[in-house]
């Protein structure tokens, strides 16, 4: 006969406000099976686990279950309890009578005969449970970081810091990332590079990182602790050990006229380029698509000037195969493009620009060398008309959700320019104006107050080119003046911040789940922020949210810490919930047919067959077997299974049906 604990908690009033507590531990007790049954205001306190842990030793408990709130909140805290007292933690279970009972229902005899049976169901599952033993998983203490932007860099360096081996993947020729091409940042105006610049530098030579740019992931297998992961590296047709980065092929390229993506389209770019000057690695890298020889077989120029003979026309593409422990998902956002705004002429007219465009023309490095200008002629605009939420919060786009940057970014726009162009006029057509971080309400203050920006609450309607200027149509609802007309020479959309391309194909890649806008998708939006619902991903920046330059830093750092925790020890402690195949005695050693359906229906990967062998070494069957590893415990193979053959330990159907009859 079992020797079963109940233990039923007042969660302060949150259970005891309407059900009858002592009602319940007194109808409990009369439960064959019971022989200990109490009721206690708190009993996740450091009295009430004492409570639990006397009980076990002295009536010699061989089961507890504790009456209280959701499993979630505090069942590692009775579990560990358990454990201290002697007890196998898997032999503990917690009877939800909060959020299933007391908050769901009025005060009544009705709500406390509720919660009699949910407590007395869990009294007959763990009449069936089984004792239940952690999987430990050795752990390779080192990480994989996709992407190098600046949430890849704090990531990477934070982890690298730590004592830990770090691979960086970053598909563009150098590391940085869309921080590299800002002209300055908000709220304090400093210079974007000269932040950043130091960081790039310090991933490249720190000795802990191997960097690998103009790189791919190819594909990834395994799990948590034992990642293994393929990495394509292009080929750049340049000897990265030979190069010395001198640039003298890049200058005597005769191919020069290709929009340069560095300066979003607005500079012009070689055939063999490097970015931009601050790139690192500082090695140029020959666009085949592009490049003379490639397309024609003649030129070569770039072979010939080189003082090191670095240019390999037939260097290929490299697999490298690598054994990671923890993988940080920090590939960045992209902008929404031109084809999105036929009615700002976005991609029709020179003169309309979205905001990473005029971060390239008001930066120092880039193709007006800081100077504000039009693109149509190169000269200074004497009036700039900024469009906020420029697909951002707007259905019709597919895009609902605010791209949070905008109103922060189109201040400062505005502000560079005015100090650049004393004399010009800024307007900034707004829906609403959301700075909700440290100093950023005073930032925009700043650009109303003092910069003189005229800021207009109204959507623009219709933008057009007439005698050489730009025709700005929109309405001021503030001031309730339906129809606003604004001669400009430029207009800047504060385009919608939106997933990189390729975000779904690499998390079907990498098995993460991802929202319905292909943002990275986190396990917890409150309790795990950072983490994925595959164990050993974490997420950092704006592959997951829009999200500004402090906040992709302190969340880079936060995944860092994480990996950080996961290498502390040597080996993994995993939760056994997990999916077991039945084993039983020759000649059939498993009830398994072979059938295989489980394989591709497993999420993650989890499943493979093997053949199983008498004691002479010869097959008799082929069965299903489930890595302890990767296995989730979801269930999903469990419910397909025709022949039941397969049962998740901790829910076997002996015990759900156990549950089912006590109800």
């Amino acid at each position: 006969m079992s020797r079963i604990g109940v233990f039923v908690c007042h969660c302060g009033e949150n259970i005891s406000a309407t059900v009858d507590c002592a009602g319940v531990a007194e109808a409990m007790s009369r439960v064959p099976g019971v022989v200990h049954s109490v009721d206690y205001k708190y009993m996740c306190s450091d009295p009430g686990q004492t409570m639990i842990k006397d009980a076990i030793k002295e009536k010699k408990l061989d089961g507890v279950v504790v009456s209280a709130c959701s499993p979630h909140m505090h069942e590692p805290t009775f579990r560990r309890a358990c454990a201290e007292a002697g007890l196998n933690p898997y032999l503990c279970e917690m009877a939800n009578i909060r959020e299933h009972c007391s908050w769901v229902h009025e005060k009544s005899e009705a709500t406390t005969l509720k919660a009699i049976d949910l407590v007395h169901k869990m009294v007959e599952k763990v009449k069936k449970n089984q004792p239940l033993y952690s999987i430990k998983v050795p752990v390779t203490k080192t990480a994989l970081v996709l992407g190098g932007g600046i949430a890849g860099i704090q990531a990477a360096l934070d982890i690298a810091n730590a004592g830990h081996k770090v691979v960086m993947v970053e598909r563009s020729p150098s590391i940085g990332g869309h921080m590299s091409q800002l002209s300055e940042t908000f709220p304090t105006l400093d210079c974007s590079q000269c932040i950043l610049t130091p960081r790039m530098v310090e991933v490249a030579q720190h000795p802990n990182i191997t960097l690998y740019t103009y790189s791919e992931l190819e594909s990834m297998d395994g799990f948590i602790g034992n990642f293994k992961v393929r990495i394509r590296k292009k080929a750049r047709c340049v000897d990265e050990k030979l190069c010395t980065g001198c640039g003298l092929c890049t200058t005597k390229c005769p191919t020069k006229k290709i929009p340069s993506e560095f300066n979003e389209g607005l500079g012009m770019r070689s055939a063999i380029y490097v970015p931009f000057p601050q790139a690192v690695p500082n090695k140029p890298v020959i666009d085949k698509t592009q490049c003379t020889f490639f397309l024609k077989g003649k030129c070569k120029v770039c072979e010939k000037v080189c003082p090191t003979k670095a240019i390999r026309y037939d260097q290929e593409d490299e697999i490298i195969e690598v054994d990671i422990g923890a993988i940080v998902l920090a590939t960045g956002f992209n902008v929404l493009g031109a084809e999105h705004f036929p009615e700002y002429g976005y991609g029709r007219y020179r003169d309309v620009i979205q905001g990473l465009q005029f971060e390239r023309i008001a930066s120092a490095s880039g193709p007006t060398s800081g100077a504000i200008r039009r693109p149509s002629d190169g000269t200074e605009p004497e009036t700039i008309v900024f469009i906020a939420c420029a697909g951002s919060r707007d259905e019709a786009k597919g895009i609902p959700y605010c791209s949070k940057i905008c109103c922060m970014y189109t201040a400062k726009h505005a502000m560079l320019y005015k100090h650049k162009v004393h004399h010009g006029k800024a307007y900034v057509f707004y829906m609403d104006i959301r700075a909700g971080g440290k100093m950023y309400e005073e930032f925009v203050r700043r650009a109303i107050e003092e910069d003189d920006v005229k800021y207009i609450r109204g959507r623009v309607s219709r933008i057009y080119e007439e005698d050489g200027k730009l025709i700005v149509k929109g309405a001021d609802t503030l001031l309730g003046h339906q129809a606003i007309e604004i001669r400009a020479d430029m207009v800047v959309l504060a385009s919608a911040a939106v997933a990189n391309d390729g975000a779904e194909e690499l998390a079907q890649k990498l098995h993460v789940s991802y929202d319905p806008y292909h943002f990275f998708a986190e396990a917890h939006p409150k309790l795990r922020p950072v983490e994925t619902n595959t164990a050993g991903i974490f997420l950092a920046g704006a592959c997951q949210a829009p999200r500004d330059i402090p906040e992709t830093v302190s969340q880079a750092s936060g995944a860092a810490s994480k990996v950080a925790a996961l290498f502390s020890q040597s080996e993994l402690t995993r939760e056994p919930v997990i999916a077991v195949v039945n084993r039983i005695a020759p000649p059939l050693y498993s009830t398994c047919t072979g059938c295989a359906l489980c394989v591709p229906a497993c999420p993650y990967q989890a499943i493979e067959m093997e053949e199983i062998k008498n004691r002479d070494g010869v097959v008799v069957k082929r069965a299903a077997k489930i890595n302890p590893g990767l296995c989730q415990g979801c269930g999903t193979c469990v419910a397909l299974c025709r022949v039941k053959a397969i049962d998740l330990q901790g829910f076997s159907n002996e015990q759900v049906f156990a549950e089912l009859m006590a109800l």
